[in-house]
């Protein structure tokens, strides 16, 4: 070979060298075998391990790469031995120091000028920068999608929301002008009997029919007026009140029917003169309605023996009060529907028209407040109201 040749071959050896030793990445060449023949010095760099540490490894890079991603390296290896060029494989290293770093590799297969194959060379990148740019994009997928399912559980919540309340509406104006026209003549029947009833003495052999006839006029009434709660367009001022006078008000008014169905009405904590009472400004005979529909409603389901626990939490925004019994509780297939007019779970001895409830919803909603209801078949139905704390 003449002298000019080997002088360029040299220069073009010191060149390349020079040129590959500065490439950024890792850089190695494997004979057809796929034995390491040169690496760069990119190698200590990125792994913490020489050049001629490197060398000198069996199954260079395996030992370097993360245990459960040999595998496939090896089939790497096993592929550019065969000939064949990948792009931008990921694996994981472990560095001298014991540090996991992602890496990511190239590889083609290297032919001399008359086509003979003298091996392959293999690039690999850290990307480790990338990986945490992509687990950080994935964690704010994630997050992203879960506020879009949140988001879209709502919309369909107020969705549903919106349609219960426009039934409720057209179903509150319907009941309101049957409670108009039927609270007239049920005026006059009522004002009627009370002049027949005076008339006969309590001796007659039929007068305690009165007094059943009374108490049928008296049930009526109280329909009516729930019918118009149902669709009631003027919601009272509020005043200042303190929670537990009107709970023990409304206590009051139910312990004749307690002591009917043998029930006791328990209120926690016991009110005692050492006790801070809670003072709100609520609309009183609203929030009295909304008591005695929730605890007579805990009485009726009841058993004799058992109790009905009420019980007032207070913090900076909510006063939260709690009225649970340990009765039959409510199905899973009627509980969706407890709020809806009409609709009752007292069975073949009804004791109302299944309008106590969803006139409780609206009070409550005309309050700024909502109602939550747990229930077990068997174990009993705790319901609790939450009030906005608008303390005078």
């Amino acid at each position: 070979m003449p002298y000019s040749h080997l002088r360029n071959r040299k220069i073009n050896e010191a060149m390349f060298r020079v040129v590959a030793n500065y490439t950024y990445d890792w850089e190695s060449w494997h004979d057809p075998l796929g034995k390491p023949v040169w690496i760069n010095d990119a190698v200590k760099r990125i792994t913490g391990y020489s050049v001629q540490e490197c060398l000198a490894m069996v199954d260079y890079p395996l030992p370097i790469v993360y245990e459960e991603d040999r595998a496939r390296m090896r089939q790497m290896l096993d592929d550019a031995i065969a000939g064949k060029s990948h792009n931008d494989l990921e694996f994981q290293i472990v560095t001298r120091g014991g540090e996991k770093r992602w890496m990511a590799v190239s590889w083609q297969p290297m032919y001399s000028d008359d086509k003979q194959h003298v091996g392959f060379r293999s690039s690999v990148r850290d990307i480790t920068d990338r990986q945490g740019l992509k687990e950080q994009l994935r964690t704010y997928t994630e997050h992203l999608e879960q506020l879009v399912q949140e988001r879209t559980a709502k919309i369909a919540q107020l969705e549903q929301h919106r349609q219960q309340m426009e039934k409720l509406a057209a179903l509150g104006e319907l009941a309101a002008g049957v409670a108009h026209e039927v609270n007239n003549p049920l005026a006059g029947i009522r004002n009627a009997f009370a002049l027949f009833r005076e008339s006969i003495p309590k001796e007659h052999e039929h007068f305690e029919l009165l007094v059943l006839i009374d108490d049928e006029i008296e049930r009526i009434s109280s329909i009516v007026h729930q019918m118009y709660q149902l669709y009631s367009r003027n919601p009272q001022a509020a005043t200042d009140l303190f929670i537990e006078k009107t709970l023990r008000d409304v206590i009051c008014l139910l312990e004749p029917i307690a002591r009917r169905h043998r029930v006791k009405i328990e209120l926690h904590p016991e009110p005692s003169k050492h006790c801070k009472a809670t003072q709100v400004r609520l609309p009183e005979s609203e929030l009295k309605q909304v008591l005695f529909n929730l605890i007579r409603n805990a009485i009726q389901a009841s058993d004799a023996g058992q109790s009905v626990r009420v019980r007032i939490d207070e913090d900076q925004e909510n006063i939260r009060i709690v009225v649970a019994d340990d009765g039959c509780g409510i199905t899973d297939e009627a509980l969706p529907n407890i709020f809806d007019p009409f609709f009752s779970t007292k069975g073949e001895a009804k004791q109302g028209m299944g309008l106590g409830l969803s006139v409780t919803r609206n009070l409550v909603d005309a309050m700024g407040g909502k109602i939550e209801v747990e229930t077990n078949v068997g174990q009993g139905t705790t319901f609790a109201v939450l009030l906005p704390n608008r303390q005078s």
